[in-house]
């Protein structure tokens, strides 16, 4: 049972039976999707317009359902109890944490460039002759981008849940900080040189196509170099989860 072709199996099982999991990835796509495409029939084309990056407006809260997803995923084990079978049926915790995550983070990934297509193409269809296309300088790396960015806050996520093994204390801590302290601080002047280097707030980055556009932030970083931050805040997260799943009992 503790191959690693099994643990995935079963985790696959586990998160497409769960309904919760599976509403959440839908809501991501809906909110992300819907909101996108309001904000570009409210847009006022001027200077350093960005069309690609106002397509992406709804990702603040398509990210939230992405929050959510990653912490329910980790979080229904410790709730239901489940934590206890599991452990017992893949005893090497590493197999099953990193099965586990990297299972759902797949499913985020697909789920995050999906969105990040039909996100893009429904928004430059509403802008019409303001629109730009996949094929302009920049604009595949943004559309990429915005999928690989739904995914890594969902992995984040889970390596959140893992290390305080609760839903609601996870949801209690990540649900206001990338929703209203991160942003919040990203704009008081003082504090937006070390909120610049939040995990959201550097990764999201990579959505933009010009640097300077309105909503765009001036950090010194490029997108990738971004994206390289908010890597490095997941992997932080990973090995934190991995080292108390690996210390303390279930």
């Amino acid at each position: 049972m503790s191959s690693v072709p099994a643990v995935l199996e079963s985790e696959w099982t586990k998160i497409r039976t769960v309904s919760s999991t599976t509403w959440t990835l839908v809501l991501a796509f809906v909110v992300t999707a819907g909101f996108g495409a309001v904000a570009t029939t409210l847009v006022n084309p001027g200077d350093h317009f960005d069309p690609t990056f106002i397509s992406f407006s709804g990702m603040t809260l398509g990210q939230l359902a992405m929050v959510v997803f990653g912490v329910l995923v980790v979080g229904s084990e410790y709730s239901s109890g489940m934590i206890r079978t599991s452990l017992a049926a893949v005893p090497r915790r590493a197999t099953f944490l990193f099965g586990k995550i990297g299972v759902a983070g797949l499913l985020a990934l697909v789920v995050g460039l999906i969105t990040g297509f039909v996100t893009f193409f429904l928004g430059q269809a509403l802008l019409g002759d303001d629109g730009t296309t996949l094929g302009a300088p920049n604009v595949l790396r943004a559309v990429v981008g915005s999928g690989l960015y739904m995914c890594l806050i969902a992995v984040f996520s889970m390596g959140v849940t893992t290390m305080l093994r609760s839903s609601m204390l996870s949801l209690g801590i990540l649900m206001p900080f990338f929703f209203l302290v991160s942003n919040i601080l990203s704009v008081v002047p003082k504090a937006k040189d070390v909120a610049r280097y939040f995990p959201d707030q550097a990764g999201s980055k990579i959505l933009q196509v010009v640097p300077d556009a309105a909503g765009g932030n001036d950090a010194p970083y490029g997108p990738w170099a971004g994206f390289a931050i908010m890597a490095l805040w997941v992997v932080a997260a990973l090995v934190g989860g991995y080292l108390v799943l690996r210390k303390r009992d279930a």
